[in-house]
């Protein structure tokens, strides 16, 4: 028997590969690590059938068996790798890390607005008005514009009314 005869003789084993590289490839371009576990459950199921020789609806139901399974086993896999607790409620929202630190100016502060230099960004702030190199504490965090107060209230500038 030639190998397209025994193709065509029991097409469900290449139907379930084909079926889970599909999947698999489908994943590449619709993010959300779902499609995988399936194709991965198809793709068992391909190489089922060719040890067993399994009707369709046998297969179907090896199918359904090994997607459970395969879902089950990716959500573990995965639970370990997501953001929780004080990381999760911190993502995105980088300002936050930046209260209680203290900060010197990188230029003078003037009508409630200046400049601190962190790592390789200016971050814009705001405060009572200050020269150039004065020290700065974050004290809250307000939309996304810091808020900062003078460390050492002695070598603040003149404050201009607001």
């Amino acid at each position: 028997m030639t190998m397209m005869s025994e193709l065509a003789a029991d097409p469900v084993p290449w139907g379930w590969l084909i079926a889970g590289l599909v999947l698999v490839a489908l994943e590449t371009v619709s993010p959300g690590i779902f499609l995988v576990w399936f194709g991965v459950a198809a793709l068992m199921t391909g190489g089922l059938g060719y040890g067993f020789e399994l009707s369709w609806q046998a297969s179907l139901v090896a199918f359904a068996v090994f997607a459970i399974l395969s879902v089950l086993a990716g959500r573990s896999l995965m639970r370990g790798t997501q953001a929780t607790g004080e990381a999760a409620a911190r993502l995105n929202r980088r300002g936050d890390l930046l209260v209680g630190r203290v900060f010197p100016l990188d230029g003078a502060m003037v009508a409630g607005e200046g400049r601190i230099r962190l790592d390789d960004s200016v971050w814009r702030v705001t405060g009572p008005d200050a020269p150039a190199g004065s020290r700065v504490r974050i004290v809250r965090i307000d939309g996304a514009t810091p808020v900062a107060e003078l460390v050492d209230p002695g070598t603040a500038g003149p404050t201009s009314p607001r």
